[in-house]
Parts: structure tokens; C-alpha cells; sequence
């Protein structure tokens, strides 16, 4: 890793992190920001510096790198992986590239950091956590919605009891964006519904956030049975040019038993009229319940049986004042913050972890516990039974 010594003035400086992207779509373009902002609000030991981006495009990843400020650009990974001036591999490409690349980077000493879902399954995630622990690298996967700052405040609560015990964990991601049948499948921009690339259809792309907030707020699922759907059987292919069957899944739905005898409901799907990027998610304990919608993610909706009666009822906590998670760092109170903070702050602590020589949750290894729900989904789908999540150990938080 490349570190600067000492000023002039005898101040030392801090020790310069060379990031290497690959990918330049929607996550490059997250990733990239959270690199840029994160030094500016967070005081890190880190200096991130945007070394290289990778794709296959030359042109246009050249674009890319001229707008966000990327030093130099690399068209093979490989290549990117290889240089000795690169600290950090962030993989925001396809997930059928993720095992390799992950892979790779882990073997050759660097950092990794990986877009969700870490593996198109278990198995797969399995050999990434076994690499980057083998080589002792610090890793994580880009499960972003850890850190928005209400979410935040409700595993603290759940964490000091202020539930009670827990009865109920509820979830669900909608969006509309595949109804259309003329809508074709793989290449860029639609690899999602090409299962072949992207592994599972909404189980692995919606519900896996859903399950990764789950597992880290409520703990880990031990069984589910599920059912899926895909509505449109075939659809032209981009690259191929031909009608081919479709093999993803555009609807998820899973009702589950947690570890600690709470139950589960979570529910995905692509066909929701009206619904661009729906996350809700509810909790409901002996005490108290709360709910919370990206929508409106700067509130957390919060319900306390012990209130007074009269004025027991739910209330909408605003989340931006400075004693709530992150906000300090931000503007005053009665400001928000959005969607694309919650990307530095996860930078923000995966830095300071590293600095500390320890590893920001979620981990690679957190990653798999998600893999090893979505495969028992996809499992209980096909075989219409009841299905055990495959035992997996998450990493402490």
C-alpha cells in the first residue's frame, strides 16, 4: 500500500489508498461518489485515490474516467488486478464476474470490496469467503442500506431490548420495470434477467437486500418455504438476437422461522404496477413495533406500547439531528441526507476498520448467509416443501 511519510511541517500524512473499479454503470457510478465524499465529511486515516477504472469498452470507459477523475483505465481486469499500484479492487460489474474477480484480487494481497449479491450462490460465495480470508484481505459487499441512519437507530434499539421479544419481521421490494413482454433479456443493461449472468431474478437482487437487513437486524433465518414466478416465459435475448426461455424469477415471496422464534414474511417482484423502488420494512415486538420505507428514509415510524395512554400512538421520528447514527457529519438538524450517503458512510466505516486492522460488516462472510437464504428460496420454490438455510457464521458485528 502506498504511504506518504511526513510533511515539512512534521504533520504526517495520511496513507493513500489506489483504488482499482471495475464497472462503470449504475454502482460504478455509486462507488465512485462514495470515494470522492467520503474523506471530505469523515475524518478517515485513509486518502482515497481513484488509481483505475476497468471495462470493456474503451471509449467509453475512458469517458467515465475523465468525469469522475480515474487516473488511468484498463480494458481486462486481469491487468487491473496485477498492478502493484492498486490497493483496493471494487467490483461493480455484472454478478457472474464477482467469484473470479473477488477471487483474483484476494490473491494477489489487495482489498475487496463487491456490489450484492456476493456469489449467484452459496457455493460460489463460498470460495470468495474463502479466498479473501485466506489471504487475510480486508472485504466487504456493497449491502448499503446497513447504513442509512434510521435503520441504523432501529438495530440499536432492537439491540438494547426496547422491542422486547420479537414476533413478527416483515419485508418487501417492488418495482414495475419488466411487465412489458417486448422487454428483451442480457447485455448491458438487462444482464438481470439473463440467469445465466445474474444467477436468480428477483430472489438474488431484491430480496437479497431485504434479507441482509433482516439477518443483521433480527438474526439468522433458519428455514422458509417459498414460492416464484416468472410471468413472461420467453423474451428476445440482445446478444444472441433470439427468443429464448426465461430463466429468472420475476416474483419472490417466502414466509420463514427466525433463530430466535420470531417469523417471517418477505415478498419481491418486478410486476407491481405504480412501484419504482418500494423497500418497506415492519418489526413487531413485545413492546414496541417499528416500520420504515426507503421512500421516506430519513424516518424511522416507531410504535411504544408503555407510552401513556392518551397519547399512546405512532409517531414519525425524524432522522437528522446530531445524535442520531451518521448525522453528525452531515448538515444541521432538520436536514436530510439520501440514498447516495448511505454509500460513504459504509466506505466511511470500512476504512476505519481497515485502519484498526479489523473487518466492516457486512463481510463477504455476511454476504454467504444472505447466498445461503436465497438458495434455500429457490430450493423450497422448486421442491414446494419447507427448506433449511444452510448453517453459515456470520461475522461479529
Amino acid at each position: 500500500m502506498a504511504v506518504n511519510g511526513a510533511g515539512s511541517s512534521g504533520v504526517a500524512m495520511k496513507k493513500k489508498l489506489n483504488i482499482g473499479l471495475v464497472g462503470y454503470g449504475f454502482m460504478g457510478r455509486t462507488h465512485s461518489n462514495a470515494f470522492l465524499q467520503t474523506p471530505r465529511f469523515f475524518d478517515v486515516s485513509y486518502e482515497p485515490v481513484l488509481k483505475a477504472v476497468c471495462a470493456r469498452s474503451a471509449d467509453r470507459v475512458k469517458a467515465f474516467a475523465a468525469n469522475w477523475g480515474y487516473e488511468s483505465v484498463e480494458t481486462d481486469w486481469r491487468s487491473l488486478v496485477e498492478r502493484k499500484d492498486i490497493d483496493l479492487v471494487d467490483i461493480a460489474s455484472p454478478n457472474d464476474t464477482h467469484a473470479e474477480i473477488a477471487i483474483g484480487a484476494a490473491r494477489a494481497g489487495k482489498m475487496v470490496m463487491c456490489e450484492k449479491p456476493l456469489g449467484r450462490s452459496a457455493a460460489e460465495a463460498e470460495a470468495m469467503v474463502a479466498a479473501v480470508e485466506a489471504a487475510k484481505v480486508a472485504n466487504s459487499v456493497w449491502y448499503n442500506y446497513r447504513r442509512v441512519p434510521a435503520v441504523v437507530l432501529l438495530k440499536d434499539l432492537i439491540d438494547k431490548g426496547t422491542l422486547g421479544r420479537v414476533f413478527h419481521y416483515r419485508a418487501q421490494f417492488l418495482q414495475d420495470w419488466t411487465i412489458s413482454a417486448d422487454l428483451p433479456q442480457g447485455g448491458e443493461g438487462l444482464w438481470r434477467l439473463d440467469a445465466a449472468v445474474a444467477g436468480s431474478g428477483v430472489t438474488g437482487d431484491l430480496l437479497a437486500h431485504c434479507i441482509d437487513t433482516a439477518l443483521w437486524l433480527n438474526g439468522s433465518l433458519t428455514s422458509v418455504t417459498a414460492m416464484t414466478e416468472t410471468f413472461i416465459k420467453q423474451r428476445k435475448h440482445t446478444l444472441t438476437g433470439k427468443v429464448e426461455p426465461v430463466g429468472i424469477d420475476d416474483a419472490s415471496a417466502f414466509m420463514g422461522r427466525f433463530q430466535n422464534g420470531s417469523l417471517a414474511l418477505f415478498e419481491a417482484t418486478r410486476y407491481a404496477r405504480g412501484h419504482k423502488a418500494l423497500y418497506t420494512l415492519e418489526i413487531n415486538g413485545e413492546h414496541a413495533s417499528a416500520r420504515w420505507d426507503l421512500h421516506d428514509l430519513h424516518r424511522l415510524q416507531w410504535f411504544d406500547h408503555r407510552d401513556e395512554g392518551p397519547l399512546r400512538g405512532w409517531r414519525s421520528i425524524h432522522i437528522t439531528d446530531g445524535d442520531h447514527p451518521y448525522m453528525k457529519h452531515w448538515w444541521v438538524p432538520g436536514l436530510q441526507i439520501g440514498y447516495e450517503h448511505t454509500f460513504v458512510h459504509q466506505f466511511a466505516d470500512f476504512l476505519q476498520a481497515a485502519a484498526r486492522g479489523e473487518r466492516a460488516a457486512p463481510t463477504f462472510r455476511d454476504g454467504l448467509a444472505t447466498d445461503a437464504v436465497t438458495d434455500a428460496v429457490l430450493k423450497s420454490a422448486k421442491s414446494g416443501r419447507w427448506e433449511q438455510v444452510a448453517v453459515t457464521q456470520q461475522a461479529a458485528v
